[in-house]
């Protein structure tokens, strides 16, 4: 079989799986006793392997089998969920991805995991068998991990068929382990049926049944004329079906199939919602509706929309060149369109936050054991969208930040405990939209930051001087540990206190077009910050000249414009200086630091931008204002990337380039 070309596929669900038990298993040592949770890994795990045998990762298949043995231990109330049992679980899915991350790389998946196994084999037979369930076939066996229910308007169904003459099976298909396509088969056996009678209740849910969320088995209630014989043997004739078990179903006065003698109840209520009955295979509208796109093709299809940009701005400024009443009636439906486009363009690209802050409920707790310390982790605003490629960028500043936060922020239980709070430290990660971004805070509730040891290390390390430390505010003494090589750790650990971390996270994320803001109260605790774009691709600008050239301020960046006489430009500190609302703000004269020529006759007033980086302000002189405008970010390659306070450029309507301006450098 040629396995190439699911190998991307292959890759992405490995990822979902194997994220989906590492969650699932922080959930499970939380609550040993729901096995609910357990049927959920193991649904994950058996999937895992059936791919990874069908593509021919046979070690990647056999250490997922050796985990599902001990899924399988726990399901049965053999093995009892311990932390010692979780932990060795979670040393074996460092191994499945470090295997799956091979193979995304080219390799062959292979990895020594013999200790690995050794320990969950350990784990297995460690344990004295029970006898629950022993013996039962797997058609039985099924049967008793599965209570159908039914709800009013299913009972209703039934009993109307009965009266009818029609007969009311309990159909319990089970695949073949070594079926590939569980999806294509279950669609297969629904279509024999539906030409026999009709299907009233699937479970699991047909939507599960077509996602392949399911084990080897699923149950559905069947009303028919024909015979069980006849149902079975048209059944049985399709292909990679290891058993179809069929019996009459009895209506019960609770509506519980009858037999059932186990109380594990399915985790989809598969009877209280008339949609999912109702969701039959042949209502076409139920299928899934979402396809895998390649991001490279995003890419490419956002590169070609970016060249649409341009040149719809080069048609409006020849429209309004022109004034023709049809070419600008067509260029201003064109625009309206074209901004519909683009709004779904960057919308396919925007993916969940999640797929960076799902990594870290496991990191905590990992973290939180090597430190002797208690934590509580809250996740907030998991579903918020970000560009894929602000989301690629952001997780390593966020881990630094956690491990920050545990090592650095959150005390001692006993400390904790001394300062009259509880033992368990709390950390919350939020995400939410605020205007055109998005706001992380990080915040925790442990020791803050002590304002003086800042101060004085920073003076120690010649960060600043001790007349710019007495002007300090609060604010601007915290965001002196993110300067590079500054740390107030009074040991270094393998977690943090090397003095690097903090100014990489600064540097990334103003990289990103953002910011980072820090308050804290001591013995309160931390919040950090973070401001991104919800995208980099296409920005709005203001589109200002100086001398002939013109320029692009980023309007994320910009408080307002204004007008202002010479005579009101103040002198402080032997720079240029104005009074903005009661504030004493810095100017920038863009033609001095672009080195742009002279050319023009100054006249008596300046025209100013007035922009923001945190708390930090700052007037950049220009000679005009030409506009708002939305333009396409154009990076100016690896040759001139260094060039100061310029983060790229973009095409202007008329063909010109214009730079576009890096705010937070020339406030710097």
């Amino acid at each position: 079989m040629e396995t190439n070309q699911y190998l991307e596929l292959f890759i992405d669900e490995s990822n979902e799986h194997l994220q989906s038990i590492n969650d699932r298993l922080l959930e499970l040592e939380k609550n040993p006793e729901d096995l609910t949770i357990v049927s959920e890994i193991f649904r994950s795990a058996h999937t895992l392997k059936g791919m990874a045998a069908t593509m021919g990762y046979q070690d990647l298949a056999n250490l997922t089998h050796q985990m599902e043995n001990v899924l399988d231990g726990v399901r049965n109330e053999k093995i009892y969920v311990d932390s010692e049992m979780v932990d060795i679980v979670f040393d074996s899915m460092d191994d499945l991805e470090a295997m799956v991350l091979d193979i995304s790389q080219g390799g062959a998946g292979e990895r020594d995991v013999t200790k690995v196994v050794e320990l969950l084999q350990a784990i297995e037979l460690g344990e004295e068998l029970g006898q629950k369930q022993k013996g039962l076939s797997s058609v039985e066996k099924a049967q008793t991990d599965r209570i159908m229910q039914i709800d009013e308007f299913t009972r209703t169904v039934l009993e109307q068929s009965k009266e009818q003459g029609l007969f009311n099976y309990s159909i319990n298909v089970t695949l073949r382990e070594d079926c590939m396509l569980k999806a294509a088969r279950v669609y297969m056996v629904f279509e024999v049926l539906e030409q026999m009678g009709e299907v009233v209740v699937a479970q699991p849910s047909v939507e599960e049944l077509e996602n392949e969320n399911f084990e080897d088995n699923f149950m559905v209630l069947f009303v028919s004329a024909q015979t069980s014989e006849e149902t079975k043997a048209k059944i049985m004739k399709v292909s990679e079906i290891e058993a179809v078990d069929i019996s009459n179903y009895q209506l019960s006065d609770k509506s519980v199939q009858q037999g059932s003698a186990e109380k594990n109840e399915i985790s989809e209520d598969a009877g209280t919602s008339r949609e999912k009955e109702e969701a039959l295979p042949n209502n076409k509208q139920t299928a899934n509706k979402t396809i895998r796109v390649n991001i490279d093709r995003l890419d490419i299809l956002m590169n070609l929309f970016e060249e649409l940009v341009i040149d719809r701005g080069r048609l409006e400024q020849i429209s309004d060149e022109l004034q023709h009443s049809d070419l600008q009636e067509t260029v201003e439906r064109m625009s309206r369109v074209s901004g519909d486009l683009q709004n779904i363009i960057l919308t396919m690209r925007m993916v969940p936050i999640e797929q960076v802050f799902n990594r870290f409920p496991r990191m905590v707790r990992q973290l939180s054991r090597d430190l002797n310390k208690k934590i509580d982790l809250k996740i907030i605003g998991e579903d918020t969208e970000l560009d894929r490629t602000v989301i690629d960028e952001i997780g390593d500043p966020l881990v630094h930040l956690i491990r920050n936060a545990i090592d650095h922020g959150i005390e001692s239980p006993d400390e904790r405990e001394m300062n009259g709070k509880q033992a368990t430290g709390s950390i919350e990660l939020k995400a939410y939209h605020s205007g055109n971004h998005v706001i992380i805070d990080i915040t925790d509730d442990g020791g803050g930051i002590n304002r003086d040891k800042v101060l004085q290390k920073a003076l120690d390390n010649h960060v600043v001087t001790e007349e710019q430390a007495e002007k300090l505010s609060d604010p601007e003494v915290y965001e002196l540990i993110m300067s590079s090589g500054f740390s107030t750790a009074d040991t270094i650990s393998d977690v943090s206190g090397r003095g690097v971390g903090l100014d990489v996270v600064k540097n990334t994320i103003e990289s990103l077009g953002g910011t980072i803001t820090i308050n804290s109260q001591l013995s309160q605790g931390s919040v950090f910050s973070i401001q991104l774009p919800l995208t980099l691709s296409i920005i709005s600008v203001m589109l200002v000249e100086v001398q002939k050239e013109k320029y692009a301020i980023p309007l994320s960046s910009i408080i307002e414009t204004a007008i202002i006489n010479k005579s009101d430009i103040l002198r402080a500190h032997n720079k240029e200086v104005i009074d903005f609302r009661g504030s004493v703000v810095p100017l920038v004269f863009l033609k001095n630091v672009l080195e742009v020529p002279d050319e023009l006759d100054e006249d008596g007033y300046y025209s100013i931008v007035m922009v923001r980086k945190g708390n930090k302000m700052a007037g950049l002189v220009v000679d005009s204002f030409i506009g708002q405008q939305e333009v396409v970010l154009k990076s100016l390659g690896e040759y001139l990337s260094g060039v100061f306070a310029i983060s790229g450029a973009t095409i202007l309507g008329d063909g010109q380039v214009a730079l576009i301006l890096d705010v937070n450098a020339l406030i710097k």
